[in-house]
């Protein structure tokens, strides 16, 4: 079985609002569990594709900040 997971996630949170968009991130974080990763991968995915190259500057920054 080939199961296409970006597809799957973009398609569950296709109708989210924003705030079930950020509940959904602050409980994968919270949570801590290890399934949800690819999820929050993919949401990283879609928000990098949407920003222009200042807010990525400051993406990596605050990544390197905090690593």
């Amino acid at each position: 079985m080939d199961i296409n997971i970006r597809a799957a996630i973009k398609h569950n949170i296709a109708d989210n609002t924003k705030e079930q968009l950020r509940d959904t991130i602050v409980d994968a974080i919270r949570d801590g569990q290890e399934k949800m990763l690819p999820g929050l991968g993919v949401l990283f995915e879609i928000i990098w594709q949407q920003s222009d190259e200042s807010q990525r500057e400051m993406m990596v920054d605050n990544l390197a900040k905090g690593v």
